[in-house]
């Protein structure tokens, strides 16, 4: 349903069953991680211009995995984390 590199990759996939029979799956819902107990990989000043997908690649290996970093600061708004130049963002190792 969802790739390997997705935020919802490991969630358990359920299913729901209408009135008239139908089967509908669907994932359960997904809590964010307290940030600050995530294992931290290093800390990274924001500076002019950064993008979070560059700064990502830079330090996990793959734009994709922003999530991770958005997890490790405690937001769902990617735009947050680079909208001040010398804020401190936590990298978390890497999850599997």
């Amino acid at each position: 349903m969802f790739e390997h590199t997705s935020r919802y990759y490991n969630l358990e996939t359920l299913e729901y069953t209408t009135a008239d029979d139908r089967k509908i799956a669907y994932k359960r819902r997904r809590f964010l991680p307290q940030g600050q107990t995530m294992p931290l990989l290093q800390e990274v000043t924001v500076l002019e211009g950064d993008r979070l997908d560059l700064i990502t690649y830079g330090t996990l290996g793959d734009p994709l995995h922003f999530w991770q970093v958005c997890d490790a600061n405690n937001t769902m708004n990617p735009e947050e984390l680079i909208a001040e130049v010398g804020r401190i963002i936590r990298i978390p190792t890497p999850q599997v």
